[in-house]
């Protein structure tokens, strides 16, 4: 499995990219999997659903299986986030894990800016492991990354696959 991350604040366009990127790559007939990170609470299940209120009697971890999918949940229940790395072991074997979030990892990583939003560049910030910045505006003359044309998706796919870093090689 290789890794490959997509970094930006809120609001730059990420999913949007990935909702580009996933088809782009499935049809190179590569097995995309994905890790989110997010800020917020999340929540898979609804109040009332059985596994919901399971959750909620006190499990640790409610496996969900239907017709069409299956989901893990697991409660951290006042525990830390685990770690990236760990995370990755629970993935199954595909092709390619794209990584959203988890900033402070040392893996290989996109940022989507847009300069829109008139957020400065996580590029200005000393973010670790970008290979290059994705963008709607002209180049920085100050960035010393690669800089995409963020419409350009094959570009974007090509840069990818040459930078995506081997799982068991990269940083966590």
């Amino acid at each position: 499995m290789k890794v490959f991350g997509i970094a930006g604040h809120s609001g730059m366009g990420k999913t949007t990219l990935l909702e580009r990127l996933v088809p782009a790559l499935t049809r190179r007939g590569l097995r995309v999997s994905l890790v989110k990170h997010s800020h917020k609470d999340i929540e898979v299940d609804r109040p009332g659903k059985d596994s919901y209120r399971l959750r909620e009697a006190g499990c640790q971890e409610v496996l969900l299986l239907g017709r069409t999918r299956w989901a893990l949940m697991h409660e951290l229940r006042g525990d830390a986030e685990p770690p990236l790395a760990y995370l990755l072991t629970r993935i199954q074997a595909c092709d390619l894990v794209l990584v959203e979030g988890f900033k402070s990892g040392l893996f290989p990583r996109l940022e989507v800016w847009r300069s829109e939003p008139g957020r400065p560049a996580l590029w200005t910030q000393g973010l670790p492991g970008l290979t290059a910045v994705a963008s709607d505006a002209a180049p920085d003359p100050a960035c010393n990354l690669p800089w995409l044309n963020l419409a350009d998706t094959e570009a974007l796919v090509a840069h990818l696959l040459a930078q995506a870093a081997e799982l068991d090689q990269a940083a966590w």
